[in-house]
């Protein structure tokens, strides 16, 4: 009976040690558990933040793809080009209207001369209808060529402006305002 009962007390003491192990391994599962937890918390916060930041940074892409995209850039018009352009087609404009006042003296001329000679020499009746004539037509083709100078004499033309507009730094589109019809 004493070898059983010894048996028995060493049992518990056996059971009881590993009951106090496990309880022990219990608690470090419980702080791991408790600090697993703890990191899945933060990976779902770094995951939120990184959601956010990227969302940033594909909106901070986008807004640069719009803004700088210098291919698109390189055939825009420079400011200095378009002057240039602009000088070199005024020459031209003023090459033409000083053409045009060259043509239209000559005219003038011709038709002083005309008159002239066509008063020295024509008395006669049948004569005067041919002169009415040509007095006619040289009025015609004298304001012909007046209606042709103011025409082309406007500082500008009228032209259906493109909408939308585009920005030239950064082609986002401009709503604004078109004047004009």
């Amino acid at each position: 009976d004493q070898q059983v009962l010894q048996h028995m007390e060493d049992r518990v003491r056996k059971i009881q040690g590993d009951c106090e192990e496990l309880s022990l391994v219990s608690v470090s599962l419980q702080k791991d558990c408790e600090q697993k937890q703890k990191a899945i918390e933060m990976l779902f916060q770094s995951q939120e933040r990184l959601k956010k930041e990227k969302a940033d940074e594909q909106n901070v892409l986008a807004a640069m793809d719009v803004k700088a995209d210098k291919n698109a850039l390189g055939s825009k018009v420079n400011c200095t080009q378009f002057e240039a352009g602009m000088e070199r087609l005024d020459e031209r404009l003023r090459k033409m209207q000083s053409q045009v006042l060259g043509q239209n003296q000559h005219w003038n001329k011709v038709q002083q001369h005309l008159s002239n000679t066509m008063e020295n020499k024509l008395d006669r009746q049948e004569l005067k209808d041919f002169r009415k004539q040509m007095e006619e037509t040289w009025q015609k083709s004298i304001k012909e060529l007046e209606k042709k100078m103011l025409a082309d004499s406007a500082a500008g033309m009228r032209k259906q402006l493109p909408v939308p507009f585009t920005c030239l730094s950064c082609d986002r589109t401009v709503k604004t305002q078109v004047p004009g019809p």
